[in-house]
Order: structure tokens, then C-alpha cells, then sequence
């Protein structure tokens, strides 16, 4: 161990010497590069790749700070993220990284290099279509998520893993900056476009049934320890080619409810299909494309895991009235954080491409404010939702508006 006892930050010449000394995977003299990576705020990730071959892997290390403004961060959300990954890797083979090893007091993760698949949010950018998204991602996030539920596991065994993934940090950021900050602006870093102020201050601000309504959001995802979710799945956490897809960057990981998962995938989907609508309302193959995989995802979802259930769940209790239920909670959770992820994205200071790219400043108005108001209604409807078509109607109401 020796020299990689205590937590050091890398670069590119010592993550080079740490793949040497420590992972088992290039041939001995093979000539080694390394590049980084990563943009994030909270890791540094490295690309060691062999020159002569082409052969490549991926370090993730953790800091102790945030990049952005030196606040401490726990460096437990490293090995939380491998973890995770090792976790799904089981449940849904080959839809994660391979993970190649995990030095804990360098907290620095070494896995597959995914770099032949895509950035989902980006190639949505560009227009690009994937025929098989709905199924496979549905497919990843059922696999995963109802297994790591008590319905399935040991009780006992379930808490453990409770306790395992607990991930104070990232789960505070998630508390203000999507469940808290939208609706009641206290650390004063919510970014408006200009000449939205009073839309935000009425429809956000000032509407107290709005704010009952994430009040729930937010305490259910404080308090229901439901099953081991990924925290952070948006399409930027999602990569893709034409064979399949690899989930990616699990660190806000942690027991919570599966609908957050569920729908940071849904909303964010909104966020490509939004920008095409206003800025490229030609483009109706693309929004045609987009609203048939919205769609799909809800209707999987609910299918697959009635499925699952009936596959899995064996205790008594949980007949069939309780399935109808529980998944009934789960859908509307997802349709409700599906909303809270939207508005963030647009009135926080954390926002999407599809967002800051739109430069025209009267196209930008509209396209805040039909995935604000679209967000509202999906908080506030969350319930009333049965199907897929539902939720692309409420879209298409609302943008008929703008």
C-alpha cells in the first residue's frame, strides 16, 4: 500500500504511476498516457490510456473540497459510488462501468472506459434518435431499484445497506438546490432570466399550494428509505450508441424513493424535446421521436414493474391489491420529481444546456416558462396520471400557451 496509505490528489503523472503500481490491466512497459477528463465540481477523473494498443481505463478520485468554493465534502460518497456500481453491475449487467478496483484511502475508483458510448444530453442536442432508449433504460432502472427494496431483500439486510449508503453531503445539495431553493430562494442563488422575475415570484414564490405540494416531495425524499437509488440520472449521467447504454457518475447514491430516479430521467427528457419546440419547431421527426419515448418510459415503468414484482416480491402481505398501490406511489412520486427537476433546471443556478444555449432572449422567456408551468402541473397532477399519453398532452397543453 505504502505511498497510497493517505489521500493525496493526482494528476496526470501520478494517476499514471498509481495504474502502474496498483491495476493489473495494461502489459508490463506498456507506454501509458493520461488526460483529464472529467468537468465536474466534486471529482477528478482521469483517462489512462495505453498508446501502442488503444486500450484505455477511467480514474475517479474524490476531493476533499468542492471546486467551486472550497466547501469540505465527505470523501464516504467515493466509496458509496463504488458501492453502487458494483451493486447495479449485478442487477443489470452491462448497463454500468466494469469496476476494475477501489482504493479506499485514495478514494480513487478505477473502471471500464465507456468513452465508444455517448453523452445522452448532448446527442439529444444534436437531434440523434435511439430507437431502443425507452426499453433499456426502463429495463436499468427497474432492475435496480425494486431489488434493493425491502420487498425483496432481507429487512435486516436492507438496513444495513441503509446505513451503508447514508450520504449526508450529496443529499443536502439535493435538498436546497432541487427541493427548496426554487420555491423559497433563502441563499439568494436562484438565477432568473431577465423580465421573469414576477413570473417566478407569483407561480413559484408565492404559490403556497405549490409549495405544500414539493413540501412533500421533499420530505418523502428525506425520510422514505425505499430502495438504493442513483440520486443523479439525469441524460447527462446516461451514455448511449446504437447497442445500448452504461448509467454513469451514481455518487448522490443513497436509500430514497424510487420516483426521484424515475423521474429525473422523464424530466429531463422534457428539457431536449422543450428546446426543439421552440427553437426548432420544424424539426416535428425529433418531437415526434422524443414524445414517443417519454411516453414509453412511463408505460414500461408501470409494466415492468408489475412484472418484476410478481417475479420477486413473495411475502403475503404484498398481494395484489398492495402492488396496485405501491406502484401507483411510485408513479406519482416519479411525475412529481420529474417537476421539481424541471423547475430547478430552469430558476436554480444549476442549469441544462437545452436551457443556457437558447441565446434569443424572447425564445428563452418562452421556453422557461413552458417547462416552469409544464413542472407545476406535474407536481400538482401527480396523482392523476395512468399513462404515458397523459403526461405528452400535458406538455403539448401548455406549450400551446407560449
Amino acid at each position: 500500500m505504502g505511498k497510497y496509505s493517505e489521500h493525496f490528489l493526482m494528476d496526470k503523472s501520478s494517476v499514471i504511476q498509481f495504474v502502474k503500481d496498483r491495476i493489473k490491466y495494461f502489459d508490463d512497459g506498456a507506454d501509458l498516457s493520461a488526460s483529464e477528463i472529467g468537468d465536474g465540481n466534486i471529482n477528478y477523473v482521469f483517462k489512462v490510456e495505453d498508446k501502442n494498443t488503444g486500450r484505455s481505463l477511467v480514474i475517479k478520485q474524490a476531493d476533499k473540497l468542492l471546486r467551486s468554493s472550497g466547501r469540505p465534502l465527505d470523501l464516504h460518497r467515493n466509496k458509496i459510488e463504488a458501492e453502487i456500481l458494483a451493486t447495479e453491475g449485478k442487477l443489470a449487467p452491462g448497463m454500468t462501468p466494469v469496476i476494475y478496483d477501489y482504493c479506499e484511502p485514495m478514494c480513487a475508483l478505477t473502471m471500464e472506459d465507456v468513452s465508444e458510448y455517448k453523452n445522452l444530453r448532448k446527442e439529444l442536442a444534436n437531434g440523434k434518435t435511439f430507437p431502443k432508449l425507452a426499453d433499456d433504460i426502463t429495463t436499468f432502472m427497474v432492475n435496480t431499484l425494486l431489488p434493493t427494496t425491502d420487498l425483496v431483500l432481507d429487512r435486516h439486510e436492507k438496513k444495513e445497506k441503509v446505513k451503508l449508503f447514508i450520504n449526508i453531503d450529496l443529499c443536502d445539495i439535493t435538498e436546497d438546490l432541487v427541493l427548496t431553493e426554487p420555491y423559497y430562494n433563502y441563499k439568494n442563488r436562484n438565477v432568473v432570466t431577465n423580465g421573469e422575475e414576477e413570473f417566478v415570484e407569483k407561480n413559484l414564490y408565492r404559490n403556497e399550494h405549490l409549495k405544500a405540494e414539493v413540501g412533500y416531495l421533499r420530505n418523502n425524499f428525506m425520510n422514505n428509505a425505499q430502495a438504493l437509488i442513483h440520486g443523479d440520472l439525469h441524460s447527462g449521467s446516461i451514455f448511449i450508441n446504437e447497442n445500448g447504454l452504461k448509467v454513469i457518475d451514481p455518487e448522490f447514491a443513497f436509500y430514497g424513493p424510487m420516483g426521484y430516479d424515475t423521474g429525473n430521467v422523464i424530466g429531463n427528457l422534457f428539457f431536449a424535446w422543450a428546446n426543439k419546440h421552440i427553437t426548432d419547431p420544424e424539426n416535428t421527426k425529433f418531437e415526434g421521436w422524443i414524445k414517443s419515448q417519454i411516453e414509453n418510459i412511463f408505460d414500461m415503468l408501470v409494466a415492468k414493474f408489475n412484472q418484476k414484482f410478481d417475479e420477486e416480491v413473495k411475502f403475503p402481505l404484498y398481494n395484489e391489491e398492495f402492488k396496485k398501490q405501491y406502484i401507483s406511489e411510485v408513479m406519482a412520486d416519479t411525475m412529481g420529481y420529474a417537476g421539481t427537476e424541471m423547475i430547478r433546471r430552469t430558476v436554480g443556478d444549476s442549469k441544462v444546456a437545452e436551457i443556457v444555449s437558447v441565446t434569443d432572449h424572447e425564445k428563452r422567456i418562452q421556453l422557461d416558462e413552458l417547462i416552469v408551468n409544464t413542472g407545476i402541473a406535474f407536481i400538482e397532477n401527480r396523482y392523476d396520471y395512468m399513462h404515458g399519453s397523459e403526461i405528452t398532452e400535458e406538455f403539448m397543453k401548455e406549450a400551446a400557451r407560449v
